[in-house]
């Protein structure tokens, strides 16, 4: 059935541009010991960028705030430790996705022999990643 009325809907048009951050071009971003992270872009709401981390090393335990985290697995294997006393576990590959919910203390690791990379994207507000000295209470 053809379409008759005569409302119309408004849609907001941005002024702002569509814009390319180049791979090479990444800058490095917020540090935690074990993992090397690239920024492509921070905006008001999220972060965008990469996570690299070497074979058989650990980052150090961290969380991400606010900031709500999803995880794509490029290359390589994950896996993050988190819960009471770092005592539970999940591992992804490539083709994986991980949610981390906003405030999860974990850490993530490479179990493989090959330099493992993710692309990371987090919305939220305030500080990206805060390091802390161990994993939640057991």
């Amino acid at each position: 059935m053809p379409w008759r009325g005569k409302a119309r809907t408004l849609v907001a048009v941005s002024s702002e541009p569509v814009e390319v951050f180049r791979g090479p071009e990444l800058a490095e971003g917020d540090p935690t010991p074990g993992m090397q992270r690239q920024v492509a872009f921070s905006s008001q709401a999220l972060w965008a960028g990469l996570v690299h981390t070497e074979p058989g090393a650990s980052s150090g335990w961290h969380h991400h705030g606010e900031h709500e985290t999803s995880l794509y697995v490029v290359r390589g294997a994950m896996r993050l430790e988190f819960g009471p006393g770092g005592g539970d576990a999940v591992e992804a590959g490539p083709g994986d996705f991980l949610r981390v919910p906003p405030h999860t203390v974990h850490r993530e690791s490479n179990p493989t022999g090959e330099r493992s990379t993710a692309v990371i994207g987090r919305a939220g507000s305030g500080p990206p990643t805060i390091n802390v000295d161990g994993p939640d209470p057991a």
